[in-house]
């Protein structure tokens, strides 16, 4: 999945939305708030399957830009982030930057493409409202993976949260599909893959619904997938030490432990086809990962 250190800088783009400090959900843009949380389903598990793993102050819509003064990342894989201004994403991003990775921030606002350049990412200015996907599809050309962060974010309404954390999801996938990029992983949220139980917020309930449906849909395609579903969402500092399998009780989780498992993930091919909840815990993240791999074995 690494490729060679590629000569000379490559320039092209980014677009999504910030949560608040406390996020509820796996999402970072996903509809939320403490209140939510308390009401999120605690029984919902999702069996893990095993699939075979086989600067511009303006830019344009669909240009890559970067800010002066930063030379492009070379070598390394190149991930492609939707919903790149969250906090999760940003996170990820700085974290893959960091090792020499080249993240591929997808964004709509052009005010973003600052925060996400100053991450180590290349922003990449897309709607994943209005965009196509083979608009999509052409800026994942050169990419090692992808991972789906976006959410509709708080006081969206119904259609909003399918349009964006189902249809984006499956747009996405759309894209990946079109551009030879085998690799997608989709961060869900606790709770879904299962019917929430009766009393269960709407609002939430249409959010788990739409999560819901993105995965089945993702589960159906001929890609390398992995879903994760992280439980209530924190900005506590990252201990490293996570619970993570198909079924783990669930809780909280810093979102700096989020971003290190999907680095791990992104690490590790034989998690394609598994499901995974994720929770804070004591076992070391790259420990948490070889054995959710060797359950599936």
């Amino acid at each position: 999945m690494r490729r060679p250190p590629q000569p000379g800088p490559r320039v092209r783009g980014a677009a999504v939305r910030s949560r608040p400090a406390f996020a509820p959900l796996a999402s970072d843009d996903a509809v939320g708030s403490r209140a939510e949380h308390d009401k999120a389903p605690c029984q919902a598990r999702g069996p893990a399957t095993r699939r075979a793993a086989r600067s511009a102050p303006h830019p344009r819509p669909g240009q890559r830009v970067r800010l002066p003064g930063r030379a492009p990342t070379v070598g390394g894989m190149r991930i492609a982030i939707a919903g790149g201004h969250g906090q999760i994403a940003r996170r990820l991003s700085r974290q893959l930057a960091e090792r020499g990775d080249t993240p591929l921030a997808i964004v709509r606002n052009p005010e973003h493409v600052a925060d996400v350049e100053a991450d180590g990412a290349t922003a990449v200015l897309l709607d994943l409202e209005s965009a196509d996907a083979a608009e999509l599809a052409a800026q994942l050309s050169d990419a090692d993976a992808v991972v789906f962060a976006a959410g509709a974010g708080p006081g969206s309404g119904a259609a909003r949260k399918d349009t964006v954390d189902r249809g984006a999801a499956a747009l996405l996938a759309d894209a990946a599909q079109q551009a030879g990029v085998r690799r997608y992983l989709l961060v869900s949220s606790v709770g879904a893959g299962a019917e929430p139980p009766e009393g269960t917020d709407e609002t939430f309930v249409v959010y788990l619904r739409a999560k819901t449906a993105a995965e089945e849909d993702l589960r159906a395609r001929d890609l390398d997938w992995t879903i994760l579903r992280p439980g209530g969402l924190t900005d506590d500092a990252g201990t490293g030490h996570v619970r993570l399998g198909a079924e783990v009780p669930h809780g909280q989780v810093p979102r700096d432990d989020v971003a290190a498992v999907l680095v791990a993930l992104l690490d590790e091919p034989r998690t394609a086809g598994l499901v995974l909840e994720l929770s804070e815990g004591a076992t070391p993240i790259a420990a948490a990962v070889a054995a959710a791999t060797e359950r599936e074995d």
